[in-house]
């Protein structure tokens, strides 16, 4: 009984996990945010919000409707230096989202 207890957990964990990302990013501009924050960090280069309004041309209200977004679900992470925040890709949450959404598409 406890082991299918413990199985049931880690499915409702990838269920939650598949359903809080796929949500955060349903929209394409977080899609675009997401990515070109990821591609900045690949580079080291540091990104924040007036970086984010210079790249998309969006309201900074909005640019930063759309990283709480991402933040909520864990895409993100923030380190503020000074007065600036700088978000950074979490890559443990990508990679479980990655994970449990190939364990749903090979369900059968």
């Amino acid at each position: 009984m406890r082991l299918r207890k413990e199985l049931d957990e880690l499915q409702e964990k990838e269920v939650l996990i598949i359903a809080q990302v796929s949500d955060a990013l349903a929209h394409p501009a977080r899609i675009k945010i997401f990515r070109y924050i990821m591609e900045q960090n690949k580079k080291r280069t540091p990104v924040c919000n007036k970086d984010l309004v210079q790249q998309f041309g969006y309201a900074q209200a909005t640019i930063s409707q759309h990283v709480k977004k991402l933040l909520d679900a864990d895409l993100l992470q923030v380190k503020k230096q000074d007065k600036f925040s700088y978000y950074y890709v979490h890559l443990g949450t990508l990679q479980s989202y990655l994970e449990a959404t190939r364990k749903f598409e090979n369900m059968q």
